[in-house]
């Protein structure tokens, strides 16, 4: 094998694990609210709650997972093995998920709370690994750029199979039946997730040296300490993601009650989930003319402008779809360029601390990013309920005046002040260079001073007799 089809390999291999996570991700930012509150018949109220107690829940998961993963020892290595351990699993909770029991309201919430909890905790096992891997396939910077490139033209290719696709089968499978639609199409694509995991799992290797003594829990949060860009990453986090959860679950609403045109709901989505794919496809090119922060309030400035292009055309096809198309391509470039940059504060920690901690660092991310959902999901729930919103009929204006506060006015703010972050805090773009040079080193000392003690070591009494 060349070193270039090992390196497409590995590529493809971490690529289609986000192909998979978005499978079942996608169905549930773009249709998990809208089943239940006009499939399953829960109230909107009650859903916005259960979103923001499961995803607290989760989160407590979250970092606990990642210091599993930091003191986790396989011959696979220590992320790497959890693709291979949760792929069935989370495959079973994703149908389960999209399942109308026969129970009674109260059942049915119960129902909703346990399996959307369930794939949530799921969803860590196989995701978290995904982020906290990233650092341990490669050192050099332009190649984690490249994985994370790669990882977003598959995550894409996942998320418009669904965007395009999945309502049509869920019509089609469902006969006039929306329950059995959504059960049958979960079904058919947590199949295909848990194979991609597996996939994953074969195809990708952890090469670079890391640590492998036992992290206890106050140990692996000295990480933390002092690492001012993990923080200002970590603020981001909420608010850039806020943006973009607000938006994904108010779509469907917005369509549906305020444009009246429900059939550009998979038009609109798959824009959302398609296009992206040239945005991402363009980081390896502007990341090695520019910074990686340039590259995100490049592409940051590209978002913004396709939204507020949205909300200025109103109802015009054209003017929509064509600012869903440039809003896809900032959106490609800047969820690539975060994924790059997501490793790079976790170096940070490991050269001013002495401590790697991938697994918690990408965790504690992860758990930020679904105070985010719970919370966009929550706020959702409650300006539906205060504006009047009753599934399946004419709308008041105040419920309308709600999903545009969605869909357009809450996710402009909350980009506008991601930017505002970045550009004046987060400066580690700067000395990066040099960090990894030294991180380098020192990793190289340490394996040879591992392999001097372990020759200096006399062998077994039976090894030297034999």
């Amino acid at each position: 094998m060349t070193a270039t089809t090992g390196l497409w390999k590995q590529r493809i291999g971490y690529g289609v694990a986000d192909t998979a996570c978005n499978l079942v991700w996608q169905m549930i930012t773009l249709y998990l609210m809208f089943f239940y509150t006009d499939v399953m018949g829960l109230p909107a109220t009650y859903v916005g709650i259960m979103f923001l107690v499961t995803r607290l829940v989760d989160g407590v998961a979250d970092v606990l997972m990642g210091i599993l993963i930091d003191n986790t020892n396989t011959k696979w290595g220590k992320s790497r093995p959890y693709f291979l351990w949760g792929a069935i699993p989370f495959g079973i909770f994703a149908v389960l998920t999209f399942y109308v029991p026969d129970f009674g309201p109260t059942g049915k919430l119960i129902w909703a709370y346990t399996t959307y909890l369930g794939l949530s905790l799921l969803y860590t096992v196989v995701n978290i690994p995904l982020a906290s891997i990233l650092p341990a396939l490669t050192s050099d910077a332009h190649e984690r750029t490249v994985l994370a490139t790669t990882r977003m033209v598959f995550s894409f290719l996942g998320a418009t199979a669904i965007s395009v696709v999945a309502m049509p089968m869920i019509d089609k499978l469902g006969g006039g039946d929306k329950a059995h639609g959504y059960f049958l199409t979960m079904s058919i694509w947590a199949v295909v997730a848990t194979l991609l995991f597996l996939f994953t799992f074969k195809n990708v290797e952890e090469k670079v040296l890391v640590q492998q003594e036992k992290i206890g829990f106050l140990t692996a949060f000295k990480a933390l300490q002092g690492n001012t860009p993990w923080f200002v990453f970590a603020l981001n986090i909420v608010v850039m993601w806020g943006a973009v959860f607000f938006q994904g679950g108010a779509l469907i609403y917005y369509v549906t009650y305020n444009l009246a045109r429900p059939e550009l709901v998979s038009v609109i989505a798959g824009i959302g989930a398609f296009v992206p794919m040239i945005g991402t496809l363009s980081t390896p090119f502007f990341s090695k003319r520019m910074k990686k922060i340039n590259v995100f309030m490049l592409a940051s400035t590209i978002v913004l402008g396709g939204t507020v292009m949205m909300l200025l055309v109103g109802n015009s096809t054209v003017g929509l779809i064509s600012g869903a198309i440039i809003l896809g391509l900032g959106m490609g470039l800047r969820t690539s360029i975060y994924f790059s940059m997501q490793a790079d504060p976790i170096d940070f920690g490991e050269w001013k601390s002495g401590i790697n901690a991938a697994g918690l660092l990408s965790a504690v991310n992860g758990f930020i990013g679904k105070i985010a959902f719970a919370g966009a999901g929550a706020a959702a729930g409650y300006l539906l309920s205060a504006g009047g919103y009753v599934p399946d009929q004419q709308q008041t204006p105040e419920a309308l005046e709600a999903i545009k506060m969605c869909y357009f006015i809450i996710p402009i703010g909350l980009i506008i002040l991601s930017m505002f972050i970045m550009k004046t805090m987060y400066k580690l773009d700067y000395i990066f260079p040099q960090i990894r040079a030294e991180l380098d080193q020192r990793n190289a000392a340490a394996a040879k001073k591992r392999a001097a003690e372990s020759a200096a070591t006399p062998a077994p009494v039976s090894e030297s007799l034999a």
